[in-house]
């Protein structure tokens, strides 16, 4: 089973941070989502070759997850 990580999706984006695509994934993973958010700037500066007018960077979880389930009741007719 492979560990969850977090990784950097680099965006492009219109003006004023709209209509953002990934433009690509920052190779890097991240143990926790604080450590890949202190490396944006870096990130960003490495990244600043896309042709948009505002490049941005989110983090984002990748691995396997695991969801703790819950019963639910469903109403009978």
């Amino acid at each position: 089973m492979e560990a969850a990580f977090f990784v950097m999706a680099i965006m492009g984006c219109g003006d004023a941070n709209t209509a953002c695509t990934e433009a690509r994934v920052d190779p890097v993973r991240y143990s926790n989502v604080a450590q890949c958010q202190a490396a944006m700037p870096a990130a960003l500066a490495r990244n600043n070759d896309l042709l948009f007018p505002v490049i941005s960077a989110t983090c984002r979880s990748n691995g396997q997850q695991w969801v703790k389930a819950t019963a639910k009741t469903s109403p009978r007719g």
